[in-house]
Parts: C-alpha cells; sequence; structure tokens
C-alpha cells in the first residue's frame, strides 16, 4: 500500500475544515465498516465554542491502493506555531485559499513555512460557489505570492484544484463542471511524494504534536522517518542537547490512523504517522530511537 502525508494549511474562514470534513464523506474514501460523524474535525469543547480549528488533527481517507494521511491544522494566526510543527510531518501540503478574499495574512505565513520546508505545494481554490468569487482572480494573486516568497521552480507550477468545500466538489479548470472530489483525490496522489520508506533502517521517529490519555499519559505522535516499531520494543527518549542522556522506555501501545480513529497495531514502519505510549518526558522536537542507533533529528524551531 502506497503512503501520502499531506497537511491542510489555510487562512482562518477559507473552509479548510469544512473541505476536510467532505473529504472524508467522499464515496470511496473510506474501507467497509467505517463511519463518520456529523462535524467530526473540531471536536474539541473550545473550538466548537470559537468555530476555529486550534489543534491539529490527524485522520486518513483510502484512494484506490493509496493511503492518504491528512493532516488539518488550524488557520488561525494565534496558532501558528502547531502548524509549524505539523510541516515536519508530510510531505506536501493543500494550500486551501477563498475564491472571493483571495491570500491572506495567515496564507502568507503557512506557505512561507512551507515553500522553506520544501513541501510539495497543491492550491486548492475554494468556495467557487461563493457570490462574487473570481478564482481566476485568486489564482493570479496565489502566484505572485509564491513568486513574492521566492518558491522554487518545481513550487511555482503548483497546481490548481477549484472546489466547493460546501458542496464537495472539485475541479482542474473552471470550464468543466464540478461533480465531486475525485480531481482533488487524484491531484494528491499523483504529486504529492511518497514519504521515506527505509524500513529495513534503525528506528526513528521526531515527535510533531502530543495527545493525552488518562489512562496511557502522554501519547509521542510522529511520522516515522526510518525503520520498523514493535509494540514491546525498548527505545530511547534522545534529549535536544547531544550532551543530554538518553532515556530507555518501552513502547506499550502504538496506534495508527483510520478515518478518525485510532486502532491499536503490532507495528509500523517508516512513512507512516503514529501515536506511541509507554514513554516518560516526552516532548514535541525531541527523538526516539534504536537504542543501538542513537542518532537525533534535526529539532522543530517555531517562530513567534
Amino acid at each position: 500500500m502506497e503512503i501520502r502525508n499531506i497537511a491542510i494549511i489555510a487562512h482562518v474562514d477559507h473552509g479548510k475544515t469544512t473541505l476536510v470534513d467532505k473529504i472524508l464523506r467522499q464515496p470511496g474514501a473510506f474501507r467497509e465498516n467505517q463511519v463518520v460523524a456529523e462535524r467530526v474535525m473540531d471536536s474539541n469543547p473550545l473550538e466548537r465554542e470559537r468555530g476555529i480549528t486550534i489543534l491539529a488533527k490527524n485522520t486518513s481517507v483510502h484512494w484506490g491502493d493509496t493511503k492518504l494521511n491528512i493532516v488539518d491544522t488550524p488557520g488561525h494566526s494565534d496558532f501558528g506555531g502547531e502548524v509549524e510543527r505539523i510541516l515536519r510531518m508530510v510531505d506536501g501540503v493543500l494550500l486551501v485559499v477563498d475564491a472571493f478574499d483571495g491570500p491572506m495574512p495567515q496564507t502568507r505565513f503557512v506557505l512561507r513555512k512551507a515553500l522553506a520546508l520544501g513541501r510539495t505545494v497543491i492550491v486548492c481554490i475554494n468556495k467557487i460557489d461563493r457570490p462574487g468569487a473570481d478564482p481566476i482572480r485568486v489564482h493570479d494573486e496565489v502566484l505572485d505570492l509564491l513568486i513574492e516568497l521566492e518558491a522554487n521552480e518545481q513550487q511555482l507550477e503548483a497546481p490548481v484544484v477549484y472546489a466547493s468545500g460546501r458542496d464537495g466538489t472539485s475541479t482542474l479548470s473552471m470550464d468543466v463542471p464540478p461533480v465531486d472530489l475525485t480531481p482533488l483525490f487524484e491531484m494528491i496522489v499523483k504529486t504529492v511524494p511518497a514519504p521515506p520508506s527505509d524500513r529495513d533502517g534503525s528506528f526513528q521517529m521526531l515527535i510533531s504534536t502530543i495527545d493525552y490519555s488518562n489512562y496511557l499519559g502522554r501519547l509521542a505522535i510522529g511520522r516515522i522517518e526510518r525503520g520498523t516499531v514493535n509494540v514491546g520494543d525498548t527505545v530511547h527518549l534522545l534529549a535536544v542537547d547531544h550532551n543530554g542522556k538518553a532515556t530507555p522506555g518501552r513502547v506499550t501501545k502504538l496506534y495508527g490512523f483510520e478515518g478518525l480513529e485510532r486502532i491499536e497495531v503490532a507495528s509500523a514502519s517508516a512513512g507512516e504517522i503514529v501515536a506511541l505510549a509507554g514513554l516518560e518526558g516526552v516532548e514535541i522536537g525531541l527523538t526516539i530511537s534504536d537504542p543501538e542507533h542513537p542518532e537525533r533529528l534535526e529539532g522543530i524551531a517555531v517562530e513567534e
């Protein structure tokens, strides 16, 4: 099974989370027996109260033989640090831009971070059904922004998908009426590169975000950069400082993501996004490694 890891980034209110909800409901995107609840992504009480995404959320869908790990990220500038951390976990970004408003300040911020990390960009001009929408103008404005942010040649050729998150439809050309989200799915599979696939190397994972369980304590979430990890394995949590002491621990639980659920798995390999339990002192930016090969990954610097 192939894997694609992608983050969805946008300015607040550009329809990012609504689009993700529709992606989760696209016919054929789930395996049989998976059910999606109403308004699934903004589940945190404060998010529901404020009507915005605060915490990044992992989900996954299947499209043909490809598993798409999708991370919905905050669009509000107050939570830009969360976006930066998530970008280390993915290989591509879907930049969602309102077809009426065009690029906004947070659009610039998240796009600049994605470009700096060399992430593959797909531009999604959203809300094409909005009164007064001018998707062609907005497309030109996004291109101007890419030039201004000194995108490289490949990034300047970012493909564009036009969409209505509310209707759950997309098209590659405004001359072709949108029907469903198939063009968007196909563009992700075609454009976003596959993640690292060195499954035979020594285990290595960067902690990009953290969740919490009342029963298990802190869960380290990140993309496995190298190797394979199994439940019961002894691993080392490496301090950021090279002179710092490595903390040994044992993987007591390992979770993958299917739909909106965390599912227990016995093992996971390079390229997968997982949640791992059993370690003390888990912090964002630390590396979890094979005890025999305690090699640190570059930490996560967050711009204030």
